[in-house]
């Protein structure tokens, strides 16, 4: 048994479920069970009460941006001008309206907030930001970094999250 959460206990099983679930979204019920070791009703039970605890949100499927059409993908670290809890509530709020903005993350040291940037050109992702600083964010700086080459893009491994051997 694995202690992920205090108030949700997990074993191997359940591990497992979730980790092939974050791999492959659509595989088959029965051929999920078949991974886990689990007859198709008992693992279905169970893929029910980690949607219902909320470890699973959802399902979606890796589309391939480059196959989609010219992009540009940024890595941006954001300085906020106030550290008062207001500001972050402001600056969150408003990068949750914005559409290239696919990821979000408040973090420790140095910089405020990291965001990945998802836009048609690098003039576009330019007047997103010119934007954002000309907005009521807050943003005193910002450092971009723009993704030359995907190197690795994988779900987390989740058996080194807890102590499950998987």
């Amino acid at each position: 048994m694995t202690n992920l959460r205090p108030d949700l206990r997990l074993d191997d099983r359940d591990i497992a479920i979730l980790a092939t679930l974050s791999r492959e979204g659509r595989i088959t019920k029965t051929e999920l069970a078949a991974r886990v070791n689990l007859s198709p009703t008992p693992c279905w039970e169970r893929m029910k009460r980690l949607e219902k605890a909320g470890l699973i949100h959802g399902y979606r499927a890796q589309i391939s941006l480059a196959d989609l059409g010219p992009h540009v993908q940024v890595f941006v670290t954001v300085e906020l001008e106030s550290h008062r809890a207001e500001s972050f509530q402001i600056f969150e709020r408003t990068v949750a309206r914005i559409g290239q903005v696919v990821g979000c993350w408040a973090i420790g040291g140095g910089y405020d907030y990291l965001l990945q940037i998802v836009a048609t050109d690098v003039t576009t992702f330019q007047s997103l930001m010119d934007g954002l600083l000309e907005s009521r964010a807050g943003v005193r700086r910002y450092f971009s970094y723009i993704v030359t080459k995907p190197v690795k893009e994988i779900p987390p491994a989740l058996a080194l999250l807890g102590d499950a051997d998987i």
